[in-house]
């Protein structure tokens, strides 16, 4: 069934923790979700261009790109297919060098701030081409722009910016959480 209810606002991945205004979708039918779908391989219940708005928190890292499947580009091409043009989504997840990453057994594959590139089409056609659809019937069809900050350890909140740069660089457990903003271009 396609929900074609007008741009409306999604929280991927929302577990029992659905954000308020935004439709609850999950893989699991808990309380809070409005809408149970599988986001790793199957077609999304919305029409092309209906999402206005998209958050996702701690939810890619229990997708993977490994043994053949490919669940995240799956997801991105998905989330590229149905928000409007010029819509953003919000990304939260655990930073690769994080325990937050690594302290839980569901999560299937750490995701790096370079990662991201691989959603730019002129990268992928420059660098990548091998990982756009064009050329691969699994690969990515999205175009993003994004933008890509940190949460950090509590611990660098009173650090000048010189000590938080080589923390950041240098340091497991300095980040803590990777947050992007992508927009559908």
């Amino acid at each position: 069934m396609i929900l074609n209810t007008g741009p409306i606002k999604i929280d991927i991945g929302c577990g029992s923790k659905k954000r308020e205004g935004f439709i609850g979708v999950d893989q699991f039918a808990l309380p809070g979700v409005d809408v149970v779908c599988d986001l790793a391989s199957g077609r999304w219940p919305w029409g092309d261009g209906t999402v206005s708005e998209a958050y996702c928190s701690h939810f890619l890292e229990h997708l993977t790109n490994l043994g053949g499947k490919w669940e995240r580009v799956h997801f991105f091409n998905e989330l590229y297919r149905v928000l409007q043009t010029g819509a953003k989504a919000t990304l939260i997840l655990p930073h690769w060098a994080s325990t937050l990453y690594y302290g839980d057994p569901t999560h299937k594959e750490p995701f790096s701030e370079f990662g991201f590139n691989y959603l730019l089409r002129d990268w992928r056609m420059n660098a990548a081409l091998h990982t756009d659809s064009s050329v691969n019937p699994n690969g990515y069809s999205c175009d993003f722009d994004f933008a890509v900050g940190y949460g950090l350890h509590t611990s660098l909140s009173n650090r000048d910016q010189k000590y938080i740069e080589f923390a950041v660089a240098w340091y497991k457990e300095a980040v803590r959480e990777i947050h992007a903003t992508l927009t559908k271009r």
